[in-house]
């Protein structure tokens, strides 16, 4: 079996739920043999996560499948009833099995499966587009979060991680507080659909040219779609480009709310980029959005 846990991957565990976390990493292999067993599975590779881990594996006939495994169950069930809504949409992952007493979902394989994170210089935009309309094309029923809890939780966990970080020196805490009041705002004010709610480049694998593009990971929740088009928006940032180039790359998106979401986003756009790599021309550009 491959190395479930390295001590990177645990401290990435540590840092998003604490040191409670520490018995569910110690407890894991025991549940991913149990899991093998029971659907029959080979892992082969793990790949990095800040909320679980992510096996990749095989089936007894050798087809590609993915086991996910979360320490909050909540999040698993959230996860799982939101691929349920959308099973049947090609630009969303599919579910095979679960065992959400365990926080455990068994997902198909996807080939080649690399994130668009490497191709932020390429993005099928036109793809882009029919991924948030399919996504946004179910109506939000199940036990979701509300997008307000949803946003408060991000901004929680954003203030708890802050704190000794190297993004403090760049990133005041008004910037966050200011941040959470304009989301809190457009949570309640806009349209409701069922949203991703993480919808990343690094949320989005290349399924091969039949299939194009897939979202994998939500972290759904009820509320303002325009939410989901933000990390979009804002990537010609990176490439000394402005709102308005990444806001016309989406003309299906409602451009004042995606542009009023990527204000209130902004600290945390900012936050994972300052503790990974410092100040840089895309951090500038997001603080001075956040300010």
């Amino acid at each position: 079996m491959a190395d479930l846990l390295d001590a990177a991957a645990r401290a990435r565990l540590v840092d998003r739920f604490g040191p409670a976390v520490q018995a569910w990493c110690d407890a894991l292999p025991d549940l991913v043999a149990r899991l093998c067993r029971q659907w029959g599975l080979t892992v082969h590779d793990t790949r990095p996560g800040n909320s679980g881990r992510t096996l990749l594996c095989h089936n007894d006939a050798g087809a590609v499948r993915v086991l996910k495994l979360c320490p909050d169950h909540e999040v698993a069930t959230a996860e799982a009833a939101a691929l349920g809504v959308w099973a049947g949409l090609p630009r969303v992952v599919q579910v095979l099995h679960t065992d959400l007493d365990h926080g455990a979902v068994l997902l198909e394989g996807l080939a080649p499966g690399t994130t668009l994170t490497s191709r932020c210089a390429d993005v099928p935009w036109p793809e882009i587009s029919d991924l948030l309309a399919q996504l946004h094309s179910v109506p939000a029923t199940g036990p979701f979060p509300t997008q307000l809890e949803r946003v408060r939780a991000m901004f929680a966990l954003a203030e708890r991680r802050l704190c000794g970080s190297t993004a403090e020196p760049h990133l005041p805490l008004r910037l966050l507080h200011t941040g959470l009041a304009r989301a809190g705002e457009l949570a309640v004010s806009g349209p409701i659909a069922l949203v991703h709610g993480d919808l990343h480049p690094g949320n989005v694998l290349d399924a091969g040219p039949a299939r194009g593009i897939v979202a994998i990971d939500p972290r759904p929740c009820a509320g303002d779609p325009a939410f989901d088009a933000v990390d979009w928006a804002v990537l010609p940032l990176a490439a000394g480009g402005t709102l308005d180039d990444g806001l016309d790359r989406l003309p299906g998106e409602d451009r004042d709310r995606v542009r009023a979401w990527c204000m209130a986003l902004a600290p945390l756009l900012a936050m994972g980029r300052l503790r990974r790599d410092g100040l840089t021309p895309f951090t500038e550009a997001v603080l001075a959005m956040a300010g």
